[in-house]
């Protein structure tokens, strides 16, 4: 997230200036976070925001930054 911020992360989120985390799920396995994404990437748009919505209905920024002592 924080090469995002910058500017710094995949040319695609740099071209669209993606800068808010406003969903993200957990995985204790690689493979299931693979399989998640895949089945979102294939989800309509609508569907995509409705699921955002749920979790989070103001679309709040729910990066919090690494903060070390």
């Amino acid at each position: 997230m924080e090469q995002h911020v910058r500017g710094e992360g995949s040319k695609f989120t740099a071209r669209h200036k993606l800068k808010m985390l406003v969903y993200f799920e957990e995985f204790q396995y690689i493979n299931d976070a693979i399989a998640r994404e895949k089945q979102l990437k294939n989800g309509h748009r609508q569907w995509k925001i409705n699921l955002i919505e749920r979790v989070n209905p103001n679309w709040d920024n729910l990066w919090k930054p690494l903060r070390f002592p």
